[in-house]
């Protein structure tokens, strides 16, 4: 009998990581993306996998005297 896979919840959250971490988080993510290869990451507790045909962007906000930059990922859960 096949296995249903578990729905996961909806989630929104920030994690702030030492410059040192987010360093090594960013390189690590360069390499794959440069190798062609899928992405493993741990946010609060949670293991990702991006695949390596993830779609990229930037995104820029401004508002009440604050600039914000995000790098984004975005793929299909399989």
């Amino acid at each position: 009998m096949a296995q249903k896979k578990a729905k996961r919840a909806n989630r929104d959250l920030e994690k702030t990581y030492p410059r040192k971490d987010f360093v090594a988080k960013l390189r690590r993510l360069a390499d794959a993306i440069e190798e062609g290869k899928a992405f493993n990451i741990q946010v609060a507790g949670e293991r990702l996998r991006i695949p390596a045909d993830a779609l990229f962007n930037i995104e820029h906000e401004r508002g009440d005297g604050v600039d914000e930059v995000e790098f984004q990922l975005r793929w299909q859960r399989e």
